[in-house]
């Protein structure tokens, strides 16, 4: 892995391959590390970057004030220190929200968007209640060893008709979280809103989502693709929240397809 420095802190990530840069975004209790289907594959035809965000994998904590406007700016650093040329960004879940936080303040920056099982920030996805439950959860989880929790999560990341090692690994690469990186990660970022970023997004946008995701279900998917001009939503058939493990090849199959849309075009 490599290192870059961003606002004083150490930002961890991997890189393959050569090509036109795509940015890879995990998402919550995760690290760079799920992202290898997607390292291996793709690095034929582009230079694939994975970062581990700060509070996550070999990255350092941020501080406990870190706010979301912090983190896009942490996304907008790395881009600058290890990336050259124009990304194409592509975020999980939480990682779609630091890329739409990143378009707020720096929408000329991608050259593309990638959003996967995404929301408009909870806030700007999900009824008020839910995202309260969901803090709630989260807030409590940090405080307990990942055994006693991780199990709960699997069932609403995959279908029960993922391969058992592909849930497995995710388990235990989200058993590594940084209980001080997610309680920071979660204050930032919780209660985010991104409706109102949406409608200004000018470059192409792919909406990927598996076809029985519970966390980010198909009325939020809809919506995304209702409020953001120009979208492109692909539905996975049979893949949950993980579409990029559960469904690899699918995946990597519609990323590709769109990227060479865009690189052609």
């Amino acid at each position: 892995m490599d290192t870059v420095d961003v606002a004083g802190l150490r930002i961890r990530y991997r890189r393959a391959g050569e090509g036109p840069p795509l940015v890879l975004l995990h998402g919550a209790y995760e690290d760079s590390r799920i992202w290898k289907r997607q390292l291996d594959a793709l690095s034929d035809e582009f230079t694939v970057f994975a970062w581990d965000a700060p509070g996550c994998g070999g990255s350092d904590d941020p501080p406990a004030d870190f706010t979301a406007h912090d983190l896009g700016d942490a996304l907008f650093g790395f881009l600058r220190e290890a990336v050259p040329g124009k990304p194409h960004l592509l975020g999980f879940s939480m990682g779609s929200g630091i890329a739409l936080e990143l378009c707020r303040a720096h929408p000329s920056v991608p050259a593309s968007l990638l959003l996967v099982s995404a929301y408009a920030g909870w806030a700007g996805s999900l009824p008020p209640e839910e995202v309260e439950r969901r803090y709630a959860q989260v807030l409590a989880e940090l405080d307990l060893p990942p055994e006693r929790f991780i199990p709960a999560w699997l069932p609403t990341l995959f279908t029960d008709r993922a391969v058992p090692a592909v849930v497995q690994e995710a388990s235990a690469i989200m058993a590594d979280f940084h209980p001080a990186g997610m309680r920071a990660l979660l204050n930032a970022s919780a209660r985010a809103d991104y409706r109102d970023v949406l409608p200004t997004i000018a470059v192409p946008t792919l909406l990927l989502y598996g076809a029985e995701d519970v966390r980010a279900p198909m009325s939020v998917a809809r919506e995304m693709h209702r409020q953001i001009p120009g979208s492109k939503l692909v539905i996975i058939p049979d893949a949950g929240h993980m579409a990029a493990l559960e469904a690899p090849e699918a995946f990597n199959a519609e990323v590709r397809r769109f990227l060479h849309g865009v690189t052609e075009g």
